[in-house]
């Protein structure tokens, strides 16, 4: 026999949705085949049978949210029978599957959230509900907690926010001594409101504030002339209708050259030393409509333009489908953030950890540009700025790097 449970799909997580199930009780399975879908704090991922057998004794509905290693069914060979079979107790019925804990309300007098007795009054809760609730300015013990044994998790606390949010009461008229001509019908202004941010918005908020707070941040921006890059993207789409190669593409292979000539950057700060890791992985931050995620480009060490522009192209459309799976959003060891596409031109990045720095790319805007003997034409120019994380790069070696990143965008042969 064996237990499907709840996977733990990274260090922060606690929970997961049960999303549905891709095959009903009595079903016969084989092993490696999809048999559920979950969702995770950033990706709906599929579960895949651990073993080939039947599937019984479904134990949560679809939509509900669970602890990690929570038992979801099991799947058993010829002969074996469920733990409440072998134990000669009826199985649950359907009915009694566990499903969504509804949303707490605020009475009157709210029960107590249960305590520790380890010696001084502690309310059960998860350490992300408590770290909502201090954000929030919530006292825990107003909180109904639905967790096993009544703990407080992160959605006891957000039910509890939605509850007590109070509507505006409407202004005061004055009553005029006299009569007045009507002025003209102004628009009334919208009230005030407050709203629960996604999960994706409360991991984006927290990873970036630790970052930047953690992290002594310096900043070098570099002009890049573009000209031959632009040129080089336009001939390589005209050769190829299925390939449609973007001036992202081409700053992630550039990089990736960079990174092989000056490997520091690329090496990250943890635990009081310097880590150089085995390959070139190369993080794409992708804006969804929930926040921001990273796409990670797995070793682009020696990967051809054409292979990183496929996998980048898979990679962002997975993001916006919410359909990454974990190992495709970490491990990054250097980042790309692009707002060019919005005309930004210039601005600055917060670095994305594990990683020691972060690119910040700019439009291309094709602007004057004076020449060596004096003559002044039009050229395709794009700033970038990058981020540095001081403990493992140095002003020079940082330069070193928009150096040689500007000469191969600036001489596109090269990545070819």
């Amino acid at each position: 026999m064996q237990t499907i449970i709840m996977p733990k799909m990274g260090d922060a997580m606690e929970e997961g949705t049960l999303v549905r199930w891709l095959k009903q009780e009595g079903d016969t399975v084989n092993e490696g085949e999809p048999i559920a879908e979950i969702a995770t704090d950033k990706a709906t991922v599929e579960i895949e049978a651990p073993a080939s057998g039947v599937l019984r004794g479904i134990r949560v509905a679809e939509n509900a949210v669970v602890p990690v290693n929570t038992p979801l069914a099991y799947i058993l060979q010829e002969g074996e029978r469920l733990p409440e079979e072998s134990d000669g107790k009826t199985p649950a019925p359907a009915a009694a599957l566990e499903t969504p804990a509804p949303a707490p309300t605020v009475a009157a007098a709210p029960q107590p959230a249960p305590v520790a007795t380890d010696g001084e009054a502690r309310v059960l809760a998860s350490p992300l509900a408590r770290k909502i609730a201090a954000e929030h300015g919530v006292d825990l013990r107003q909180v109904q907690g639905t967790g096993p044994k009544g703990r407080i998790v992160e959605r006891d606390v957000l039910a509890y926010l939605e509850s007590r949010k109070a509507t505006p009461a409407p202004a005061p008229t004055v009553a005029m001594p006299q009569p007045a001509p009507a002025p003209a019908p102004a628009v009334a202004a919208a009230p005030a409101r407050a709203e629960t941010p996604s999960r994706l918005r409360q991991i984006t908020a927290q990873r970036t504030t630790e970052a930047h707070q953690t992290i002594p941040h310096f900043y070098l921006t570099m002009e890049i002339d573009m000209e031959a890059a632009v040129a080089l993207r336009q001939q390589l789409n005209q050769l190829d209708a299925d390939l449609r190669v973007s001036v992202n593409d081409l700053i992630v292979k550039a990089c990736a050259v960079a990174l092989e000539q000056h490997p520091i950057v690329n090496a990250s700060y943890q635990n009081g030393q310097i880590v150089h890791p085995e390959g070139i992985h190369i993080g794409v931050a992708v804006a969804v409509e929930q926040g921001l995620l990273v796409a990670v480009l797995k070793h682009c060490e020696g990967k051809s333009l054409r292979r990183i522009a496929q996998e980048s192209q898979t990679l962002i459309q997975k993001a916006r489908e919410g359909k990454l799976l974990p190992d495709e959003m970490t491990g990054n060891t250097f980042t790309v953030s692009n707002l060019g596409m919005f005309g930004i031109e210039q601005f600055t990045a917060i670095i994305n950890p594990p990683a020691s720095a972060i690119l910040a790319v700019g439009a291309t805007k094709r602007v004057p540009v004076v020449q060596e003997d004096g003559s002044i034409v039009a050229r395709q120019r794009m700033r970038v700025t990058l981020s540095c994380d001081h403990r493992v790069l140095d002003g020079a070696v940082g330069a070193q790097f928009l150096q040689t990143l500007k000469q191969v965008l600036e001489n596109p042969l090269w990545m070819l």
